[in-house]
């Protein structure tokens, strides 16, 4: 079951990896290998610390199992009777000795209480599926992150390659008289901003790498860079098709294996309100008379069905209070999926606007004024300003399919299924 899971867990989050095709590239030189959100996935589910510190959780549950069903052990019972007395019944010879063996009868206690531990074993490889999801989910989180910084500083490379170009221009300007200095300095000062902002990106690129490797136990990165591109966009299905599988969401199963258990206890609560008999059988020695007699006992507790009533109670309290957390966590998520839902929606329109409308709009201004500066037809704070526009829309552009990516990540933990649709994944 959980092996079931896991697979299926790779490939939920790896599906939107199918759309990420191209990397981004970085100024830094690369020595170690990269790696994929499916091998980031891999990793973690296979030497996550807290992943693997859980699963003895589950095998401790298995031993209870095992626990439970081992019976009572019969008891053996010696009897000496009207022995070391006056008389006829001086030393043993008026004795009656008696072996018996002892049955403690269950009365269907020991396969309730098999039942209450099963139960508990489901319980607990469904805490182990939330943990897996959710490790699977903060993964996929960190990598998101990696590629994020990635591309920022693809824009950060962007943004000094045109600040050097107004330099450039501007210095030609200052020569040629059109222009001041205090017009090239600010130029300058532009283009230091942008390489300082390019170094911001450096570090908090190397420290997203060293979360993400935490993921699998390791302090370490052993890759260089993520795989991926998150201008890609997303393709999602219709909303009643995810909402549709929010049954798959480990977090409600996990209620309901709780209410199951919270049953099985109720059976044994109830099979135990019943008193256990015993029967003994055995062998009578009556020395008086040198012969030997069966003899047989059955005891029978009176009023004691009872003494469970209260653990019969709290049991009931216990499964209404599970189907309780079951429908709240359904409405809980359905809620929550739709927002995530429309939120985006809304991002992927608006990052489809920015790429094919007001970004080539941008372009095309800048361009021209570019020209119209070097012409000395345009003046420094119109290229400036252009310039900063674009910048801006293509940075807005990445956030915005960042902010898209990671809503995918959100809807996929809580319906546990894919969200891109198979032509678009491939």
């Amino acid at each position: 079951m959980l092996d079931r899971f896991v697979r299926n867990s790779r490939a939920c989050f790896a599906l939107w990896t199918f759309t990420l095709v191209a990397a981004a590239q970085t100024a830094l030189p690369q020595t170690l290998p990269s790696v994929t959100l499916d091998e980031a996935l891999a990793r973690t589910l296979d030497a996550n610390p807290a992943l693997a510190a859980n699963g003895y959780q589950v095998d401790a549950a298995w031993s209870r199992v095992q626990q439970a069903n081992i019976a009572p052990n019969p008891v053996l019972d010696l009897a000496i009777n009207d022995a070391l007395g006056t008389d006829d019944f001086r030393g043993v010879r008026g004795a009656e000795t008696t072996l018996s063996i002892i049955w403690v009868l269950e009365r269907g206690v020991r396969l309730r209480q098999i039942d209450a531990a099963m139960a508990d074993v489901s319980l607990h490889e469904v805490e182990a599926q939330v943990m897996q999801l959710d490790a699977a989910a903060e993964t996929a989180r960190r990598f998101l992150a990696c590629l994020a910084f990635q591309a920022r500083l693809v824009n950060a490379a962007e943004a000094i390659r045109q600040a050097g170009q107004t330099v450039e221009a501007v210095r030609a300007r200052v020569a040629a008289g059109g222009a001041t200095q205090a017009e090239l300095s600010r130029a300058e000062a532009g283009l230091v901003r942008a390489q300082l902002l390019e170094e911001d990106y450096e570090h908090e690129l190397v420290s997203a790498n060293h979360r993400l490797s935490e993921q699998w136990g390791e302090t370490q990165p052993d890759f260089g860079r993520a795989v991926g591109d998150v201008h890609a966009l997303p393709a999602v299905e219709p909303m009643e098709t995810l909402r549709s599988r929010v049954d798959a969401n480990p977090d409600i199963a996990f209620f309901m294996s709780r209410r199951r258990l919270a049953e099985a206890e109720l059976h044994v609560a109830q099979a135990r309100s019943r008193p256990d008999w015993q029967l003994r059988a055995g062998v009578r020695r009556i020395e008086a008379t040198d012969d030997f007699a069966l003899v047989g006992e059955i005891t029978m507790p009176l009023g004691t069905r009872d003494r469970y009533l209260g653990r019969i109670a709290e049991t009931f309290a216990d499964m209404a209070r599970a189907s309780g957390d079951a429908r709240a966590t359904r409405v809980r998520i359905e809620t929550a999926l739709f927002v995530l839902y429309q939120e985006l929606l809304h991002d992927v329109d608006v990052a489809t606007t920015l790429s094919e409308r007001l970004i080539p709009l941008l372009e095309s201004a800048l361009a021209d004024t570019r020209r119209a500066y070097e012409l000395g037809r345009s003046s420094y704070f119109e290229l400036s300003a252009v310039q900063s526009e674009l910048l801006e829309a293509r940075n807005e552009l990445l956030e915005t399919s960042i902010d898209a990516h990671g809503l995918v990540v959100e809807i996929e933990r809580l319906t546990g299924v894919r969200v891109l649709t198979p032509a678009e994944a491939q």
